[in-house]
């Protein structure tokens, strides 16, 4: 295995055209460079270097491995030009996926934060449900994904690590003309006996989380539809199909022909993680988008709260 160093140094040698030229080029003593080059010849198997009166020439063996050397010493710049620019976020990638409501949410003021601070970073965001993106981690084909619980349970999958960001709470979604609209806030147990649209049980946090909550309120539910479209559910519940819990985030927009009412007492939330890999490589880039995304958390809890100061 021929030693980097030491092909280096065979490049300042016939640079320089001297040894002690190349050893005043590398600041080396000469006796160091002589070294070199026997070491290095060693390695090679042959002589790549002849003395003369006038200095030093290399051989035809020489002058091969120095082609080879210029353009291994240049690739060699070229990576740790590559891996200083992604430690300083000057390049790199980073591969993100998250749910649909803080896809519309959390992830676009997060993204445009990121690109404005570390715009050679290629970045890439997907769609993916909670119980896809363990799958996607462990498989590195995401470095962050965002991840729903269900409170009080919390689960951290092995093998990967949850950051928390913010708690997502529930609000009833209700027709207008429901008798119950015009109340600032409803009980949850006033509304045991309406039919209820719910996502896809088993699969989505936002079903656990509604009926841990109907359980606590002492009824349990009936299920007139299931959708995990958040405006869709809209459309369902101003048709009189039933009515639903929407979580903060799936409430970008919200139809005319529905109001949305807090609920008493202890609302249902969901609480919402960055998920990263616990014993994998965490890049600059993944890191700086952490802690984005727990600003970014922080930020629409804080405007939450002003807003029910206000109200």
């Amino acid at each position: 295995m021929l030693d980097v160093r030491r092909l280096r140094v065979l490049r300042a040698v016939a640079q320089h055209g001297s040894f002690s030229a190349a050893a005043e080029a590398l600041s080396y003593t000469q006796s160091a460079v002589s070294q070199q080059i026997a070491a290095l010849e060693r390695e090679a198997g042959t002589l790549l270097v002849q003395r003369n009166a006038r200095g030093v020439r290399l051989t035809d063996a020489g002058t091969a491995l120095l082609r080879h050397t210029e353009v291994i010493l240049s690739r060699l710049s070229d990576a740790e030009a590559e891996l200083e620019a992604i430690a300083g976020l000057r390049s790199g990638r980073l591969r993100l996926a998250a749910f649909a409501s803080a896809g519309a949410t959390i992830m676009p003021k997060a993204i445009g934060r990121f690109r404005a601070a570390h715009p050679g970073v290629d970045l890439t965001l997907q769609p993916a449900e909670p119980d896809e993106v363990a799958g996607l981690l462990k498989a590195g084909d995401i470095d962050i994904g965002l991840w729903i619980d269900a409170p009080p349970a919390f689960t951290e999958p092995e093998g990967i690590d949850l950051v928390h960001l913010l708690d997502d709470p529930m609000y009833a979604c209700l027709p207008a003309s429901h008798p119950r609209a015009s109340q600032a806030r409803v009980k949850l147990e006033d509304l045991a006996s309406e039919p209820w649209i719910l996502g896809s049980t088993g699969r989505c946090p936002d079903t656990t989380v509604f009926l841990r909550a109907c359980q606590t309120a002492g009824f349990e539910c009936r299920i007139a539809f299931h959708s995990d479209d958040y405006l869709a559910i809209q459309g369902f519940v101003a048709a009189g199909v039933g009515l639903a819990l929407i979580p903060d985030l799936g409430l970008v927009t919200v139809r005319d022909d529905v109001v949305i009412r807090s609920l008493a007492g202890s609302p249902p939330y969901r609480r919402i993680s960055a998920a990263m890999l616990s014993d994998g490589y965490r890049s600059p880039a993944a890191l700086a988008m952490l802690e984005i995304l727990s600003e970014v958390g922080s930020e629409f809890e804080a405007g939450r709260r002003s807003l029910a100061l206000v109200s």
